[in-house]
């Protein structure tokens, strides 16, 4: 049995989704937001998990009845706030925005109560996903150091999926999992290009602050990552897109499934490249059978790459 990893969603969202049946409008409606699908594809590949989130208004009284419905196990904090939401439109074939609304911001007791709430959840369970608000009102960004920071110096595993100055803040605790894409780093400052060189410079600068494993999406490139000292290039095998927003969630979850397993680096990258991968293939996002990422996980190749990002065979 794999151990629970306690997945931080400071700020759900309800998502409403319009397709099209026969003609007729055919209308979804979900928890969503980056932890909650996080969480959503880590349950689908059989691990446990706790998602420690702030609910308010009548968007988070529905939060509370969706995300339990699906097998998560939720701890909650009761936010004055209301939690945000969208309402999207695909019945062209591509997502219309109708609607969007942001979640409010959390004041100095709930965010207090948030981070009692994801420290004891850490220290009982060892291992901890953080992923970013809906917004930059939610959350400070000191909020994700001083949690990555305590949950380390404790012994849990932290692996950290965000970026700006949250991502700045979380590597204070020196995660043990660095997940980012190459924009972010670009946006960050971190890089100054996408090309691979400055990347992999990044990801080295990134380990001499402390991070662990580092992997780096790339869209529909091969990702990279540096596992001790050897950087790596990640191959999926290549599969029609229906849906590309989300694939970088579902990549972190997967490598998560697979240390949380107690597998090897190289094992995770696998799994979480075909999580990606798979993640594209359907409309709803976080989700994939066990089964059929397995399946592709097969098909994913690894191959060690010199720091000008040239492929060695």
């Amino acid at each position: 049995m794999p151990e629970t990893v306690v997945v931080l969603a400071p700020s759900p969202l309800i998502t409403v989704t319009i397709e099209d049946r026969a003609d007729e409008p055919d209308i979804h409606v979900h928890a969503g937001g980056q932890g909650v699908w996080q969480a959503r594809m880590l349950q689908s590949l059989g691990v446990p998990v706790v998602l420690c989130a702030g609910l308010g208004g009548e968007t988070g009284d529905v939060l509370a009845d969706l995300i339990p419905g699906e097998g998560i196990e939720l701890r909650a904090v009761r936010l004055r706030s209301r939690n945000g939401g969208y309402v999207h439109d695909r019945r062209s074939g591509d997502r219309t925005v109708v609607a969007e609304a942001r979640g409010g911001a959390q004041d100095r007791h709930e965010q207090d109560e948030l981070y009692e709430l994801a420290l004891a959840a850490g220290l009982e369970h060892g291992r901890a996903l953080l992923s970013g608000p809906n917004g930059d009102r939610v959350l400070p960004p000191a909020f994700y150091a001083r949690l990555a920071t305590d949950l380390r110096a404790n012994g849990v595993s932290v692996a950290v999926d965000l970026s700006g100055e949250r991502f700045a803040a979380a590597m204070e605790g020196r995660p043990d999992l660095v997940k980012i894409s190459h924009e972010e780093l670009v946006d960050d400052g971190l890089s100054p290009s996408a090309e691979p060189t400055d990347l992999i410079a990044a990801m080295r600068r990134l380990r001499a602050d402390g991070a662990g494993i580092i992997v780096v999406s790339r869209a529909a490139d091969p990702a990279l990552a540096l596992i001790g000292d050897e950087v790596v290039a990640v191959r999926v095998p290549p599969l029609q897109t229906a849906e590309p927003k989300g694939a970088g969630d579902s990549m972190t979850a997967g490598m998560v499934a697979v240390l949380a397993r107690g597998g090897a680096p190289l094992d995770a990258l696998r799994t979480g490249a075909a999580c990606g991968a798979l993640n594209v293939v359907h409309h709803g996002l976080g989700t994939g059978s066990a089964a059929a990422v397995a399946a592709l996980a097969d098909r994913v190749t690894i191959t060690n790459c010199d720091d000008d990002g040239t492929e060695r065979p």
